[in-house]
């Protein structure tokens, strides 16, 4: 059983960073990806970005366009979704989520394993 715990949200200015983190509890973690999605009020939860996590290689939703950076520490079991130049509409609960198997990754029923999830809100 995994268990994943989000930490990292909160209250930012556009403009600004965050950076979530996911940590993975167990003695081993080696999922083959870990994602992110997010979930403003009323709207669905979308992908966000992931990380295959042997390789480390990444790829993102488009909306993302080089403001956020996804990586991993593997001795820590986490993985990490640092935001940069924050807009009011990234305003959401972002989750992670671990994809045990290989699977394409884009979508939310594909993964294992969630965080509780984390608000991030972006004033403007």
């Amino acid at each position: 059983q995994v268990q994943l715990v989000e930490s990292g949200g909160g209250l930012v200015q556009a403009g600004g960073s965050l950076r979530l983190s996911c940590a993975a509890s167990g003695r081993t973690f080696s999922p083959y990806a870990m994602g992110w999605f997010r979930q403003a009020p009323g709207k669905e939860r979308e992908f966000v970005g992931a990380l295959t996590w042997s390789s480390g290689r990444t790829f993102y939703a488009g909306f993302v366009k080089g403001r956020f950076t996804l990586s991993r520490d593997n001795a820590r079991k986490t993985g990490y979704l640092q935001m940069n130049s924050l807009k009011p509409e990234d305003t959401a609960v972002y989750y992670c989520a671990a994809l045990l198997e290989l699977r394409v990754g884009l979508r939310d029923d594909e993964y294992d394993y969630w965080g509780q999830g984390t608000q991030v809100t972006v004033s403007s």
